[in-house]
């Protein structure tokens, strides 16, 4: 399965964000989003969600298709969760208004389990919890959902070591039934779980090489070409 990006536009007044963009992502495969703040990675995001309307171009399945929002998880950057609801209140919620999904909502702490969130955490308000505490219960949702295509906004930077350290190992699980994108400013991440590299700058997407990712100058390249992007 792969999605099939053609022409891809957008632009806000006169601003120019997304320039013609052709680009096609595979199943089984972790992609990393590079580009330099304002570049256009969430405006990208964005689009392929539906949350914004594209000013041109398609975004389809290989078969044909065009890929529905429903067929899409998106982890946020900042995470939108009722914050007058509990962990597990919220957690039931969205297993039960999703049943015909075939979610399991019979086990909820289960599914807390596969995240590390101990039962404490779990009865207390949302408002309490930390931006790396929401960023779990938003990727747990996500998690359990299992879309065609997962779009990761910045979605590491706010956890501890060892979440981090978990969160990707789930990543990994997951990459070989969806099609991933997640977009990062720490290369480390791209070099640790990333199959392929895009670099999004002057509104064009570039794949980068695959197998210069675990070069020595990969580093430096990646740079050289956001300094570009930055001098123009």
């Amino acid at each position: 399965m792969k999605m099939i990006i053609k022409d891809l536009s957008k632009a806000f007044d006169k601003v120019t964000v997304l320039n013609s963009i052709n680009m096609e992502f595979e199943k089984g495969k972790i992609y990393a989003l590079l580009g330099r703040n304002g570049c256009g990675k969430t405006t990208f995001f964005n689009c392929l969600s539906q949350d914004l309307t594209k000013d041109r171009g398609s975004v389809q399945f290989d078969d044909g298709t065009d890929i529905q929002p429903s067929d899409i998880g998106y982890v946020y950057t900042n995470p939108m969760l009722p914050e007058f609801l509990t962990g597990y209140e919220f957690l039931k919620f969205f297993l039960e208004i999703n049943a015909d999904r075939g979610f399991d909502v019979k086990d909820i702490d289960a599914h807390f389990e596969t995240i590390q969130i101990n039962k404490d955490d779990r009865d207390k308000l949302i408002k309490t919890y930390s931006h790396g505490m929401r960023n779990k219960l938003q990727m747990l949702c996500v998690i359990i959902q299992q879309p065609k295509i997962l779009l990761l906004d910045e979605p590491l930077t706010s956890f501890d070591v060892v979440a981090s350290i978990e969160m990707k190992q789930q990543l990994v699980a997951l990459k070989e039934n969806t099609i991933m994108i997640l977009s990062t400013h720490i290369l480390q991440i791209a070099k640790e779980i990333c199959d392929e590299v895009v670099v999004l700058h002057h509104g064009s997407m570039e794949l980068i090489d695959s197998t210069k990712l675990h070069n020595d100058d990969f580093e430096t390249e990646i740079l050289d070409i956001l300094r570009e992007d930055h001098e123009q």
